[in-house]
């Protein structure tokens, strides 16, 4: 696992050492895809990294430019990925680590009042949480208008072409995975 383009080019992420069913990275080829649809480059952006992991995505968005990080999640082993990984790219001081529930991360990040231009989701796929992200983040207002939240998920979850404010306005499929795109109209 590397990531794809950007100042950090090339550069080894560490991913989990156990077969733990609770971090599973982003593949490269959907990393890079993914960013594909993005655009190239994410100059000054905010970006919100919900359910982290390795913190890959997130990495990947600083690479390209983005400005800050916060990444979420409640393992662990996942708190320590993204802080090694963090590190050994140089990026700690553009990065926040949140250890606990994507819920409470939300709320607290919406009573700070904190936005975001960029939000992933990559919950586990056997949580089937797409619509209550899609809630969460709507309620907390963390995407600003024009800003772009994508979940990562499993083919067989539907993901709802609109809901909670939110239009789907992209989907790619990598096997068993499904990339959504929202965004606010």
């Amino acid at each position: 696992m590397r990531i794809v383009a950007g100042s950090a080019k090339g550069r080894a992420l560490q991913g989990p050492k156990s077969t733990s069913r609770h971090i599973r990275p982003t593949a490269d080829r959907v990393r890079e895809t993914l960013f594909n649809v993005l655009g190239q480059w994410l100059e000054g952006q905010s970006v919100l990294d919900l359910y982290a992991g390795t913190g890959a995505l997130a990495l990947e968005a600083l690479s390209r430019g983005a400005g800050r990080a916060v990444l979420v999640d409640s393992d662990r082993e996942a708190l320590a990925l993204c802080r090694q990984n963090t590190d050994a790219l140089g990026f700690s001081t553009q990065v926040e680590i949140l250890g606990q529930p994507v819920a409470r991360a939300v709320e607290a990040l919406a009573k700070r009042g904190e936005r975001f231009e960029l939000i992933f989701a990559d919950p586990p796929y056997a949580a089937r949480v797409v619509e209550s992200v899609l809630e969460q983040v709507e309620q907390g207002r963390l995407l600003i208008p024009g800003g772009m939240l994508i979940i990562e998920h499993d083919k067989r979850e539907a993901a709802p072409e609109a809901h909670s404010g939110f239009s789907r306005v992209d989907q790619r499929r990598f096997g068993d995975t499904l990339v959504s795109f929202y965004r606010i109209p």
